[in-house]
């Protein structure tokens, strides 16, 4: 009697394997087999014609066969492996420039790519919300054997989406280390969308991009000068506002400074409070000034706070 391999699909299970592996309706599923902590499909591609990559005449005849083992969307929490053999076409064509081709399977592998498109999708998802050391982290847990090299390189061939250039636009740097790097980071002031981050913080870099989108009409930057020099020099135009964050602060710091320059006079126009709480106050001030002058302080912290209030002015 014929043994049969255990990954051979049987008639009955074949709706099953078609639902669960649905995504791979491109291929000819031949079985499934349990490898442990993968699971390991066995498929081929369909006997059909193919066009030449080359001049595009449809060929039918097989040099040879190629297998293929790229890694699909997990199940059931476990990575899939898609064991696919594609064939080595040959183009009869006379005048085709390659006479031979392996044939392509679009939508579900791309050339030299070891996942299919929609686990590169996935995975994408998932770095996109994540970065690289925390995908790093959850994609094991998930089926998806991914590094954290792995998952930078996901998220740095993710396409950015072309947004229209603002009429209002924000401009403000960053650091990506302090001290040592930083970025300007250019946003719709309207609809909060990030547009652009550029590297550096410099004027030029600024105003090249400035130059290569028009169509700004309003600037909201901070207080630097950089930033209005290069705005000026590529959009003479555009009117300069400051961000509602900067102007408050820049309200704030300059009320400070100037109650901390009329606190002496306000000191003096008060005079000397009467009570419990001016008594205390006093008491307060002349016992590190007498500590300072007729005693020895008992640690560095001591002689440092004495000295403090000893240098203080009275009132």
């Amino acid at each position: 009697m014929l043994a049969w391999p255990a990954w051979v699909v049987s008639d009955t299970a074949n709706s099953l394997v078609e639902t669960v592996f649905s995504g791979l309706s491109a291929l000819r599923i031949d079985g499934v087999e349990d490898a442990g902590d993968a699971i390991v499909v066995h498929a081929a591609t369909r006997d059909r014609p193919v066009d030449s990559l080359s001049c595009g005449a449809p060929a039918s005849s097989v040099q040879a066969f190629h297998e293929l083992l790229p890694a699909d969307v997990p199940v059931d929490g476990r990575r899939v492996l898609v064991r696919v053999r594609v064939r080595w076409m040959r183009c009869r064509t006379g005048t085709c420039a390659r006479k031979t081709f392996r044939e392509q399977i679009p939508g579900l592998l791309e050339r030299y790519q070891r996942r299919t498109v929609r686990l590169t999708e996935q995975l994408a998802a998932i770095v996109a919300e994540l970065a690289g050391r925390a995908s790093a982290r959850l994609a094991p847990a998930v089926g998806i054997a991914a590094g954290k090299d792995t998952a930078v390189r996901a998220l740095l061939a993710i396409t950015l989406p072309d947004r229209p250039v603002p009429r209002v636009l924000g401009i403000d740097d960053f650091a990506l280390r302090r001290s040592h790097e930083y970025a300007t980071v250019l946003i719709d002031a309207v609809s909060g969308q990030r547009i652009d981050v550029l590297p550096g913080r410099g004027a030029q870099v600024v105003t090249d991009w400035l130059r290569e989108h028009p169509g700004v009409q309003v600037v909201c930057r901070d207080g630097s000068a950089s930033y209005a020099q290069a705005i000026r020099n590529a959009l003479p135009t555009a009117v300069q506002v400051s961000d509602r964050w900067h102007l408050w602060h820049g309200l704030v710091e300059a009320t400070l400074k100037e109650v901390a320059a009329h606190s002496t006079c306000w000191a003096g126009a008060t005079g000397l409070q009467d009570g419990r709480r001016a008594a205390t106050t006093a008491q307060r001030w002349y016992f590190p000034k007498h500590f300072v002058q007729g005693g020895t302080p008992r640690c560095t912290t001591c002689l440092t706070t004495a000295s403090a209030w000893a240098t203080a002015p009275a009132g």
